[in-house]
């Protein structure tokens, strides 16, 4: 995998890609924080392609490649609110994440927002602490009967 993230628009023909990413990302890569009960009800037993390109259909976001592949997503609202952001395991730490996010911010600015939310998987917490996101509170939501954890952030945008 190259070095260089390229970022474009989200469009519904990604929903491969996206439920792929998802499914990687919460399978694997939330292991050390989310047990196997966790992560089954949160991704699901098998990626369900229907319903991406159906979601898909409603979202606005980005998409980061490497090499020409997809490799990360980001949504976002014209307020600033990020609803899923999710990287390839085998692409964290390479600024993939980073790259999305700084698209995202100047999206929402161009947009008017004043800052961004999300609620951040246990995950993905310390990478949104690390570029300047305050945790609002630490929350415990429901997915199919079953309790995960998560903290509602906020980054203030200038």
């Amino acid at each position: 995998m190259g070095d260089r993230v390229d970022i474009r628009p989200l469009v519904v023909g990604d929903y491969r890609a996206v439920g792929r990413i998802f499914f990687c990302a919460v399978h694997e890569g939330t292991r050390g924080a989310y047990n196997d009960e966790q992560r089954l009800a949160w991704g699901g037993e098998t990626i369900d392609l229907d319903r991406w390109k159906e979601r898909l259909e409603a979202l606005n976001g980005f998409v980061a490649e490497m090499d020409g592949e997809p490799v990360g997503f980001f949504t976002i609202d014209p307020t600033g609110y990020i609803e899923l952001s999710f990287v390839l395991p085998s692409a964290t730490g390479l600024g993939v994440g980073r790259a999305l996010l700084r698209e995202a911010e100047r999206w929402a600015k161009d947009r008017g927002a004043k800052r961004l939310t999300t609620e951040a998987s246990l995950v993905a917490r310390p990478f949104f602490l690390k570029n300047g996101w305050h945790v609002v509170k630490e929350e415990r939501v429901g997915r199919r009967g079953v309790t995960l954890a998560r903290c509602k952030m906020h980054k203030a945008l200038g």
